[in-house]
């Protein structure tokens, strides 16, 4: 072979090379959020750390309910190759086949908790709280410690709010009602109900986003009420004189989906990977309160102990919660809605 056939070879695979480099230089992946404090806080753990290691485009979108993505499923135009929303919604989207399988040799979630791993969606990145929360104000040196305290309307009078949605108030009532929380699936709906129906007076509003219930909170419009722990931390943070204990609280889950249709699709699993990673999700007790759903992470000496004592999902704060059954509800919301609502409106 001539040294001029050598030279072309060589040419051709260093051509040949760098156009393979620039076409994955250019890959763009979309990853959609309910926006707010925690896309910015996953953009900086995660995402852009993943673009730069991947050497890839991360485009970040917010959407403002997982009707959206359905709507591009359904349209067979999706734009969104990865979407960040609560368990819940993965759990009722995989039932309506809106997402696509994962590929669980692309995506390491052997250190989540097994009710996080799904054929069709994966825990993450990260666990948020419903918490008791009330006013220092009020209830000074003798705040209220548990579920059955919210209903204990002689001890601790004033006004209170609860989520308008089944999902999870139902678990606080039994919890209220004797129930030890870990013996509360398969639900006892009526009874839940009955409990509801004793506090039912004393709520003043039944609040419908995390931004009304924050907003209740702050201008001291209710002196106890649930709450997720991140709304309830930011109140804190602006100056309100409120606390909050994990104590009964429940632990919640984001969780990750590929819409059905991406052309993204093994991209977006090795995306998810990282994202589940340990070193990544270490990064999130920094920038925010709600909590890795990896527990490696607390293992890795990055979280602080100051951060471990404020993330909802580290050991110590874990222990006093219960974690959501999202398989529990996706079989049973579309029979007990209608009863909440016509409860709603007694």
């Amino acid at each position: 072979m001539s040294k001029a056939s050598i030279s072309v070879g060589v040419v051709t695979a260093l051509s040949l090379l760098l156009l393979q480099t620039m076409a994955h230089a250019q890959e763009t992946l979309t990853i959609a959020t309910y926006g707010g404090a925690w896309a910015k806080a996953l953009s900086e753990a995660a995402l852009k750390p993943i673009a730069k290691t991947l050497g890839i485009t991360i485009k970040e979108v917010t959407i403002s309910s997982a009707n959206e993505v359905k709507l591009q499923v359904n349209a067979g135009a999706v734009a969104i190759d990865i979407v960040d929303m609560g368990a819940f919604d993965c759990e009722l989207g995989a039932k309506q086949a809106l997402w696509e399988k994962l590929d669980y040799g692309r995506v390491d979630a052997t250190s989540l908790d097994p009710s996080l791993v799904n054929e069709y969606w994966v825990g993450g990145p990260s666990y948020y709280s419903t918490v008791l929360a009330w006013s220092k104000k009020k209830y000074g040196d003798n705040p209220p410690k548990n579920w059955a305290d919210f209903w204990d309307v002689k001890k601790f009078p004033g006004t209170r709010a609860f989520r308008n949605n089944p999902v999870g108030t139902l678990e606080f009532a039994l919890i209220a009602d004797g129930v030890a929380p870990d013996r509360l699936y398969p639900l006892d709906v009526d009874r839940a109900f009955a409990k509801l129906r004793e506090i039912k007076p004393y709520i003043t509003v039944w609040w419908g986003s995390g931004a009304q219930s924050a907003q209740l909170l702050h201008d001291g419009e209710v002196d106890m009420l649930s709450i997720w722990n991140g709304r309830v931390s930011t109140v804190i943070a602006n100056g309100a004189e409120v606390a909050f204990t994990y104590n009964q609280a429940q632990l919640n889950a984001d969780c990750m989906v590929i819409p059905r249709g991406s052309k993204n699709k093994e991209l977006a699993e090795k995306v998810i990977n990282l994202i589940l990673t340990p070193e990544l999700q270490a990064n999130l007790p920094a920038l925010i309160d709600y909590g890795p759903v990896n527990p490696n992470a607390f293992e890795l000496g990055k979280i602080t102990s100051k951060q471990a004592a404020a993330s909802n999902s580290s050991p110590e704060n874990a222990k006093y919660q219960t974690l959501l059954r999202f398989d529990w509800w996706g079989e049973n919301l579309a029979a007990i809605q209608p009863r909440w609502d016509a409860f709603i409106r007694e």
